[in-house]
């Protein structure tokens, strides 16, 4: 396969950290939302809880950035051709996972940025405490964390999707798909 065939490799570089990021992400958040933060507390203490929150928050921060460099290597990196190229019907779900998935792993940190400020909570990243840029205000904090759960749902949903389709053209089409976005030769 020649370079030309694939992204460059800061950008796939980038695809992995993201995905290993957002799937620790989201295990954090569904263990969040199903337990919220009482129940966490009962089951875990208050330690555990406010590590797992605090890890939370320190991986949307981290999406965040990850997502910037990436439409940075985006902007930057020819996206290469399919080989064979896709169908119609191919292309056009892959390119609105893609963006829809760009779009969302932006807004999503972004509404949990928001939401934890509007509420009066830390936004940490790591041992940082970064500005709130909004003022407490419950009932958007509520609405916000409302939209960050949906958005949630909504990212597992576009990761399944494709996953899924990755496992389509590596295992039954056997095409040059995953060798695009693969970090070994």
């Amino acid at each position: 396969m020649q370079a030309l065939d694939r992204y460059a490799y800061p950008h796939r570089l980038l695809h992995w950290s993201v995905a290993g990021v957002v799937l620790l992400s989201l295990a954090s958040g569904l263990t969040i939302g199903f337990l919220d933060f009482d129940g966490a507390v009962d089951l875990l203490g208050q330690t555990l809880t406010n590590v797992l929150f605090g890890g939370h928050k320190t991986l949307g921060v981290l999406i965040l950035l990850l997502m910037i460099l990436r439409v940075i290597t985006r902007l930057a990196f020819a996206v290469p051709d399919h080989a064979p190229p896709l169908d119609t019907f191919e292309r056009v779900v892959s390119k609105s996972v893609q963006y829809l998935l760009y779009l969302a792993l932006i807004a999503m940190p972004l509404l949990g940025w928001a939401g934890t400020a509007a509420g009066d909570f830390p936004v940490e990243f790591f041992l940082w405490q970064l500005p709130g840029f909004i003022g407490k205000d419950e009932q958007l904090s509520e609405l916000l964390f409302l939209l960050h759960e949906w958005l949630g749902w909504i990212i597992l949903a576009l990761v399944v999707l494709h996953v899924t389709g990755a496992m389509f053209h590596w295992k039954i089409k056997r095409d040059n798909v995953m060798k695009r976005m693969s970090l070994f030769d």
